[in-house]
């Protein structure tokens, strides 16, 4: 059976958010443009975007303290913090301009759900109180209420607070505008609107390799592996590589120069579900707390209100493993696979430098199911155990990369790797990902076709009022920009 050939103007491998994201972009600025989005599953969103698969539910960076950590004498820097805020704050303002247009049909993909920040003992809760110091002044966490009283505390969330030991010190701080995303829905919604409008979307389709052809296109070849329809052949202008974890391996086919030197460290994860109506109606609030010695941040501990397909539900966790697949429904295969002449060395250094991760993975890895609930009980006193579900998470693939100093470093976060001439991309990392999605594809935009963005801008301006712009630096703008997307998406200001 012979490979059916086609040729595009862009390809996008990959259903989830960032694909979905970057597909909507194109389409309102370039409309014209042949788009084929390539998605190996039989849907969108069934990997790191699946709302059970992720853990980054509305990341404005209210109450993830890894964003913010003490510095030697105890002070609080928020720069990271604002940073993020200001990200999401792109990404809210992109989404309420999709649903005001009605390229969304509704804002039910999100809803609000105060963040909190919950800690215990003495140091950790003068940390907090430090923390909520340097926020307070901030235009984005203007209205963070911060408390070491356990009758406030137990106001906002009273699950964490009934059972716990009277003489035990405990802090948070209360974030009122925070908010819980199903970017599986969000995602869904996208590439509706996307095929509604021209995008090809091929079910089932695995990018097998990527090729640079003399003239600077690329061509793409692509497998099904669910229906054994022939082989894809594409010849497109620019490529995007959105695949989560699988993303790496394509890099490495494409041949840039640009993506050698990267390596790719997979943690696992696993979370306690709830879907007991009676439990979850009783706790409104997505409370982190710190993360263990030695543990990545995407591991911090948070008892989380979840909307999934619009049921409540409560998720904790995660617990961190270790496998080798990049992707959930991947192969032990993958990380072995990736090991290149180029990367070797960084992810030598890079695994070195990291030991204590290793060993808080492997203990993870290790833990009964009395070991999870204990864990569990730490922020929720009175859980009855019958009531949780173990369920498996997503696959994060977290960036090794040559350092000059020393010799390679795992960095936590997300990162676009593209070619010199803009013609391809690729997206790495992990964390806070999905939350950001607008700002990092705005970013790969001014990349991959500088050229172009000047006559693009005032259809970006339209769906990004506040594009180029920091709200924290413009008190009367973010009033007004946030005002509108709170009234658009249904959410407190």
């Amino acid at each position: 059976m012979g490979a059916r050939t086609e040729r595009t103007d862009v390809v996008l491998v990959g259903g989830g958010i960032m694909s979905a994201t970057l597909g909507v972009f194109l389409k309102e600025l370039e409309p014209s443009w042949n788009i084929i989005l390539l998605e190996r599953l039989d849907k969108v969103a069934q990997e790191s975007t699946n709302p059970w698969n992720n853990a980054g539910t509305g990341h404005s960076a209210l109450c993830e303290l890894n964003y913010a950590p003490a510095g030697p004498d105890g002070t609080v820097n928020p720069t990271k913090a604002l940073g993020i805020n200001e990200q999401f704050q792109v990404s809210r303002q992109f989404w309420a301009s999709l649903v005001n247009e009605g390229i969304l049909p509704d804002n039910s993909f999100i809803n609000p759900v105060p963040h909190m920040s919950l800690v215990f003992g003495d140091e950790h809760s003068k940390y907090l109180a430090a923390r909520y110091e340097a926020f307070r002044t901030q235009k984005l966490f203007e209205r963070m209420e911060f408390s070491t009283e356990r009758d406030k505390i137990a106001e906002w969330a009273p699950l964490t607070v009934a059972g716990r030991a009277a003489d035990e010190p405990i802090a948070a701080t209360w974030a009122p505008e925070g908010t819980d995303v199903d970017f599986g829905a969000l995602t869904k919604s996208m590439v509706d609107y996307l095929q509604t409008h021209g995008v090809e979307v091929r079910y089932g389709y695995q990018v097998t390799d990527v090729s640079r052809e003399s003239d600077g296109s690329w061509t793409i070849q692509a497998k099904n592996r669910i229906n054994k329809e022939e082989p894809l052949t594409v010849h497109t202008k620019f490529v995007f590589l959105g695949a989560g974890g699988g993303a790496l391996h394509l890099l490495q086919k494409s041949g840039i120069e640009e993506g050698k030197g990267y390596g790719g460290f997979p943690v696992s994860g696993l979370f306690l579900r709830s879907t007991n109506e009676a439990t979850a109606s009783q706790h409104n609030a997505k409370v982190y707390g710190q993360a263990s010695v030695g543990a990545p941040p995407m591991s911090v501990p948070h008892l989380d209100t979840r909307y999934v397909d619009g049921k409540r539900s409560l998720l904790f966790g995660p617990y961190a493993g270790f496998k080798p697949n990049f992707l959930k429904q991947g192969s032990y295969f993958d990380l072995p696979l990736s090991v290149r002449l180029n990367n070797v060395y960084p992810m030598t250094r890079a695994g070195a430098a990291n030991t204590s991760l290793v060993k808080y993975l492997v203990t993870e890895l290790f833990k009964s199911r009395e070991a999870r609930l204990g864990a569990l009980h730490r922020y929720y006193p009175e859980a009855v155990g019958d009531d949780w579900e173990l369920i498996t998470a997503g696959q994060r693939v977290q960036i090794m990369k040559r350092d000059a100093k020393k010799g390679g470093v795992l960095q936590f976060g997300t990162e676009v790797v593209s070619a010199s001439d803009g013609s391809l991309a690729a997206l790495l990392g992990a964390s806070p990902g999905a939350s950001t999605a607008a700002p990092i594809m705005l970013n790969l935009l001014n990349r991959c076709f500088p050229s172009r963005m000047a006559a693009w801008e005032p259809r970006i301006r339209e769906l990004v009022p506040g594009y180029g712009m920091k709200l924290n630096d413009n008190p009367s703008l973010a009033d007004e920009l946030m005002g509108y997307t709170a009234k658009v998406l249904g959410i407190y200001n």
